[in-house]
This record gives C-alpha cells, sequence and structure tokens, in this order.
C-alpha cells in the first residue's frame, strides 16, 4: 500500500544523544520505527557516522543523519557529509545508459561495436549492449596487470577493455563486474554523448535534479567528505565473503584479478585519495549521501519524471527494472540477480553469514547497494526512493544489518509484509 503524504513537513526534532552521538533531522510520525533502527545501529550495531533519506510520492518521510565523519577528530556527520557510496554509483551510471535509451539514441539490443567499434575484437564481435548492463560480458577483470594508478586513466582503461578476451562466452552467464562495469558502460554513454560520463551525468541528472552526487568530485568540496573506515578482518566475528577468501588463496582466480588487479584502487586508504575523488570512475568512484541517493531514484518511483525534470519515459521505466540475469555469480560465488544495471531483490538469507550478499525488498524495487553497506533503490508500486550511506563498511559487498533495518521498517511503515525468507510484499 502506499503512504499519502501529510500535507504540512514536520519540524526538526530534538537531537537523540547516546554518549557523543546525535541524531539530527526529521521524521514523518509514521515511519519513527525508521528512526529507532536508526538510533540502534548507532547504539548496537557499530554505526560511526550515517545518513538516511526516504521518499514517498516525491516528498521527504525521513531525512535523519548523525555520528561522527571522522574519528579521528571527532568531526560531527552534518546536513551535507558526503561519503564514497562505492557500487552505488553503478545505478547513477546505468540511469545515464536508460536516459540515452529512452531518447532513441542508445539501443540496449544493439551490437557493443555500433558505438565503439574497437571494442569487436578477441571474442566481443557479438557483444550487445545489455551484456555490459547485466554483468554478462565476461569481462569483470583484465589479465594484464595493471600499473598505478590505472583506474585514474579513462582512456588507458578503455583501451584495455575493448582489447581483452572475455572470460567466458558473453551472454551466457553473468558475474559481478564490480571494477569495470564503469568503464564498459561508460564508454558507451562518451561515444555517443561525445562527453564525458561524469560531465553527461552532471548535465542531465545531478545539475537538473539538484543532487549532492558526483562522478568526480570538485576538490574544494573535499571538506565535506567523510573517509571510508574499512573492516578490520582481524576483529572477533568478523567473516570474510567467499569472494574475499578466494581472491587472497587464489589471486590468479577471476576473484582475485578483480580485486589485486586494479592499480592499486583496492589499497588501503586509496579509494579516498584526492586522485581518487577526482576521478570519474562509473562502477565504484561516486560521492553522495542518503539524500542524494533517494534523490537520485526519485523519478525513477514517479513515472520517470519528477519536479518537471524527466530523466526516462514512463515505458522505459520496466525495461530499468526487469530481472535481465540470475543465477550462480560467476564473480562472486552466490546466487544473485540483476536488471539492466540495477540489482534486484536476492534472498541470500539460507547462506554462510559471509556470504548473504543479498537484499530484502518487493520485487518492484530496484536499485544498486554499495561495498560495506550502503543502498540507493527506487519502488515505483509504492512510489519510494530510499538512500542509506555510512563511512564504517560491513564485511560483505552489499548491504548487511544497518541498511536492512532501515529499510524492513520503511516497508513495516507501509503495511507491507514478509515472506517466510524475509522478501516484502504488499
Amino acid at each position: 500500500m502506499a503512504f499519502a503524504c501529510t500535507t504540512k513537513w514536520p519540524p526538526p526534532q530534538p537531537r537523540t544523544r547516546r554518549g557523543s552521538m546525535s541524531i539530527q533531522g526529521t521524521c514523518d510520525p509514521q515511519f519513527s520505527e525508521v528512526r529507532s533502527e536508526f538510533e540502534r545501529n548507532f547504539a548496537e550495531r557499530g554505526e560511526v557516522g550515517a545518513s538516511v533519506h526516504v521518499t514517498i510520492d516525491g516528498a521527504p518521510v525521513v531525512d535523519l543523519w548523525g555520528g561522527v565523519a571522522d574519528p579521528a577528530t571527532s568531526r560531527p556527520w552534518t546536513e551535507d557529509t558526503v561519503v564514497h557510496v562505492w557500487s552505488c554509483t553503478k545505478g547513477a551510471t546505468s540511469l545515464c545508459a536508460h536516459i540515452l535509451a529512452s531518447r532513441g539514441l542508445l539501443d540496449l539490443n544493439a551490437p557493443v561495436s555500433y558505438y565503439w567499434p574497437e571494442f569487436a575484437q578477441n571474442g566481443k564481435e557479438n557483444v550487445l549492449v545489455r551484456h555490459l548492463l547485466n554483468h554478462s560480458v565476461g569481462l569483470p577483470a583484465l589479465s594484464e596487470w595493471l600499473p598505478a594508478g590505472a583506474f585514474y586513466d579513462w582512456e588507458a582503461m578503455t583501451t584495455a577493455l575493448a582489447a581483452a578476451s572475455p572470460l567466458w562466452e558473453p551472454g551466457t552467464r553473468h558475474g559481478y563486474h564490480g571494477l569495470t562495469f564503469g568503464f564498459l558502460v561508460g564508454e558507451v554513454v562518451r561515444r555517443v554523448t561525445g562527453v564525458s560520463l561524469g560531465s553527461f551525468f552532471e548535465k542531465e541528472v545531478s545539475g537538473p535534479l539538484g543532487l549532492d552526487f558526483w562522478l568526480g568530485l570538485p576538490e574544494d568540496l573535499e571538506p565535506l567528505v567523510s573517509h571510508t573506515i574499512p573492516v578490520d578482518p582481524t576483529q572477533p566475528g568478523i567473516l570474510l565473503p567467499t569472494l574475499y577468501i578466494t581472491a587472497l588463496t587464489q589471486p590468479e582466480s577471476t576473484a582475485g584479478m578483480m580485486l589485486l588487479n586494479n592499480g592499486g584502487y583496492m589499497a588501503p586508504g586509496e579509494s579516498d585519495s584526492r586522485a581518487a575523488h577526482a576521478a570519474e570512475m562509473g562502477a565504484i568512484g561516486g560521492i553522495s549521501n542518503a539524500r542524494g541517493l533517494a534523490a537520485l531514484y526519485r523519478p525513477l518511483a514517479l513515472g520517470g519524471s519528477y519536479n518537471g525534470v524527466r530523466l526516462v519515459s514512463e515505458e522505459q521505466i520496466p525495461q530499468m527494472s526487469a530481472v535481465s540475469s540470475s543465477g550462480m555469480d560467476a564473480v562472486v560465488s552466490v546466487p544473485s540477480r540483476f536488471a539492466l544495471g540495477f540489482q534486484k531483490a536476492a534472498d541470500n538469507t539460507y547462506l554462510a553469514p559471509n556470504d548473504r550478499e543479498g537484499w530484502l525488498v518487493p520485487e518492484e524495487a530496484f536499485g544498486h547497494s554499495g561495498m560495506g553497506g550502503s543502498l540507493g533503490f527506487a519502488d515505483p508500486r509504492a512510489r519510494l526512493s530510499f538512500g542509506y550511506a555510512m563511512n564504517r563498511q560491513g564485511p560483505g559487498l552489499a548491504i548487511n544489518e544497518r541498511g536492512q533495518s532501515l529499510v524492513d521498517a520503511v516497508y513495516r511503515a507501509l503495511g507491507y509484509r514478509q515472506t517466510g525468507g524475509g522478501a516484502w510484499f504488499a
């Protein structure tokens, strides 16, 4: 059931304190459980700094932030704090491709080589644009060793990917293209538009919608960034996903090539360097917050437009949300489901705790999570958009109990019910 938003947005509510932690912002009374779960994240689940934002029918019903942006200096997480949202970036990049498809400028069923001629080599002659979007092209990693800083050189990366041989026959299976997705889809966007992915996103999406979301962060905004707090695998109770274990024990594997051969990008602290923030990396480089993530998906929850800004046609939404590839993921080694560029709900709760990489939302929803827990998605049936961003990562590639508890609270507030496995339905 959809929520009929109150006409009067409630005033800012008093801070909730737990030690040095404070929660600020606003929350409609119907969604008070979201606020309670957000508070619990800090009190019981190890949250350090975070924000959550929810819209229904285009209107904000939850806009909360709190905690610490920089533990070393105790700098608080404020309304304008942004953070690296990792693979939530893929949602922004995919949206750019669908904007072009909606305008008739990009055929998702056309060969990639129609737009990017150099791509048609070494077994990729018949690769379709949809294969790039649904992670079935077979280029989750490069076998040739990449030099330091390779991910900051767009031309070098796209040239290498164009020359590479796929690791499986394109279209026959799917495997998460965690780091290469942005160069593959982004280069098609660049070839069609004649401008870089980040420039197109700013002109057509973040600028018109007024988003705090950047693919290539301006240097003067660096003071707003809260740096990532990575998982400490030595801490008691931390279980690394099979992907990480495989990469560390079998560096020649696909998982190993993806996580170890990236020009040093995955080295501790490198992803929060100025060079990383400035680069346009459409798979993993986005800088945003919960408000930016929710606002990115708000038009997609409302038929493709919001406040006079139309991103895609209403007819494009079903193409964006329909499952395009599913089953055992050839890279992550757990089942996964993808639409054309977006993740779909995947109930992996039956797996061992270290491999529960899915997220539980109604089938109509589509979006993308980010490594360690961030999440943005749209649910057109509920006319809902959601964003959650944080600085302390969990051990997995997708959301964890912090983000899922917020999602669950939203759907409970809307009167949705859960199946035995935890999936939500109206």
